[in-house]
């Protein structure tokens, strides 16, 4: 399998790779993620388009200076009823996206673009459901407590890989998924590359 280039700093998405043994080196793509949202949802895109959109955007932004490679793009929303919950940027506001979703059940949506030479290749999108319990506000700000803020701006307002489990009552889908990066689908496509 070939070496590819991630566009992406996330931890989580390069940890998975290398479980994986898909050899990669790191670039992130440094995309003004805010503005493009902004955009696409005065737009009326759906959560899921913007999760794709986002994807490509910074693969295809890394692949244009590294051409001949194979640059992976991805990107992880939340879609709470068709709403867009992107990743908090205090304290206050990821209380206020728990507080959101405690006790329903929303969509985390993982999208991942490969790009050569500038242009999209192939994507995938996947989805999980994810119903969380009901908690009281005392309950919601022990879990945030327990949270570093590396952790919470990195990865949303949960980690389903620790603490995160523990706020849910039902999950349908993949925990790779979860994590920012449905890794079956990825290896299956990069193993047919030559």
């Amino acid at each position: 399998m070939k070496s590819i280039i991630l566009a992406s700093k996330s931890e989580i998405r390069k940890k998975i790779l290398d479980e994986n043994k898909i050899k990669c080196t790191v670039e992130p793509s440094y995309l003004d993620e805010d503005e493009v949202k902004k955009s696409l949802i005065n737009q009326g895109a759906t959560p899921e388009l913007i999760s794709k959109n986002l994807a490509e955007l910074k693969a295809n932004k890394v692949s244009q200076k590294k051409i001949g490679e194979i640059v992976l793009g991805a990107d992880s929303v939340i879609d709470l009823e068709g709403k867009l919950i992107s990743k908090p940027t205090s304290r206050l506001e990821a209380m206020n996206i728990l507080a959101l979703l405690n006790g329903k059940s929303h969509f985390l949506i993982s999208s991942v673009c490969i790009s050569l030479d500038g242009k999209m290749i192939w994507n995938y999108t996947e989805k999980a459901e994810m119903t969380m319990k009901n908690f009281s506000r005392k309950e919601l700000e022990n879990y945030l407590n327990k949270i570093s803020d590396k952790n919470l701006y990195s990865y949303n307002v949960y980690q389903i890989e620790g603490e995160g489990k523990k706020l849910f009552s039902k999950i349908k889908g993949n925990v790779d998924t979860i994590m920012g990066l449905p890794i079956k689908s990825i290896k299956q496509y990069l193993e047919n590359i030559k």
